[in-house]
């Protein structure tokens, strides 16, 4: 089965917000999997053959989670399961049940209920390495100013460069009517503000929010059936660095060019500065963004701050960078955030953006990182021919 013969059918949305009280999670599950099913023009009971859901049992306060999950995304007496990783890992697994033949309709469900974890970093401190690392008692983003402060020194950005990134995103969000923290910011603003961890500042961290997304995937034959406009997964990558601070790249995002590697790999794509036509990319920090331009291969080493202050990056430049607001603008969405960064490039290549809609786009790159203190990323790239 060649690359592109699965294909997006269907995508359903609820959120995005700072918080949820009027929801449960499995009813923000319920809402984006009926609207989901709707724009696949499939019913879950009898057309989809199996359905993984992306969470971590620490931030839904259950083990087994994939227990919780069948009722409202119409998986009851199926095939159900739960990936522990971001949701572009679960669009992967959904790829490959496909694509070995064993299913031919799959649904992948990611959520963030994160307004209800009253302490998000005790959680993340149990994903420290437990011996060394984790009695330090560190912040988690201390790991990221140190990260930051190494990505700077390393390539030669300026803090102007991560300011900029911030300003855009928010203002991108502005036409963005799914995100939480839109807003019109200048750099002196962002460059003004006091760090949280050196140089990392306030602004310039991704703020959570509540919301769900159900993706509906299927193999050539059916998804040209159903659907007049399916968008193809020309390519999947993931890749993991080092688990232990002492041993990874501090400068730059190994897990991040390994994982595009493997996509590019599969999609064949071999000069991906003109065959990607814009990206949406974890910018869970802003100079996340700028590390993951670099290394994606969308830039060389050291010139994503100057592309970005050049306004490349922007919304009208040569290569769009998070048109949706990315995490910045839409808030962060733990586990979901990849089916975030997905959502966008697909509404983008089924020209249904909006006031953002950007012009002439055939293929679009979507990358998610696991977020701290992981070094876990995962890239997926879309296609409408």
């Amino acid at each position: 089965m060649p690359s592109g013969d699965v294909a997006i059918i269907g995508v359903g949305v609820v959120g995005f917000s700072p918080l949820s009280p009027s929801q449960s999670y499995k009813e923000l599950m319920w809402e984006a999997a009926v609207r989901a099913y709707a724009d696949a023009g499939v019913d879950p009971r009898r057309d989809v053959d199996g359905f993984i859901t992306v969470a971590e049992d620490f931030n839904e306060g259950t083990s087994i989670f994939d227990e919780y999950v069948p009722d409202q995304i119409g998986g009851v007496r199926k095939p159900v399961h739960t990936i522990g990783g971001d949701g572009i890992h679960g669009l992967a697994a959904a790829y490959m049940n496909i694509r070995t033949g064993l299913m031919d309709i799959v649904a992948v469900e990611g959520h963030s209920k994160a307004s209800n974890i009253l302490t998000p970093f005790d959680i993340l401190n149990y994903a420290v390495e437990p011996i060394y690392n984790r009695p330090l008692g560190l912040h988690p983003y201390f790991i990221a100013g140190l990260e930051m402060n190494r990505y700077l020194h390393e390539t030669g950005t300026p803090l102007e460069a991560c300011a900029q990134v911030v300003v855009k995103n928010k203002a991108n969000a502005l036409l963005n009517p799914l995100a939480a923290y839109g807003a019109d910011l200048d750099m002196e603003a962002v460059l003004d503000e006091a760090p949280i961890a050196a140089p990392l500042t306030r602004s310039q961290t991704s703020f959570s929010a509540d919301g769900a997304l159900v993706m509906v995937l299927a193999r050539r034959e059916v998804a040209t059936s159903l659907s007049q406009n399916p968008i193809w997964i020309r390519g999947v990558g993931w890749a993991n660095g080092s688990y232990a601070l002492e041993y990874r790249d501090w400068a730059s995002a190994d897990y991040a060019r390994d994982a595009a590697a493997m996509a590019y790999r599969i999609a064949g794509i071999r000069n991906v500065a003109r065959e990607i036509d814009f990206a949406e990319i974890d910018d869970t920090f802003a100079y996340k963004e700028l590390q993951h331009l670099e290394a994606l291969g969308l830039c060389r080493e050291g010139e994503a701050g100057r592309l970005t202050l050049e306004g490349a990056t922007a919304r009208d430049g040569d290569l769009p960078v998070n048109v949706s607001g990315g995490s910045l603008g839409c808030g962060h969405l733990l586990e979901a955030s990849g089916l975030a960064r997905v959502l966008e490039v697909v509404l983008q290549l089924r020209g249904e953006a909006g006031p953002r809609q950007l012009k002439d786009v055939h293929t679009g790159l979507a990358f998610a990182w696991r977020g701290l203190p992981t070094s876990s990323g995962a890239a997926i790239i879309l296609s409408n021919d």
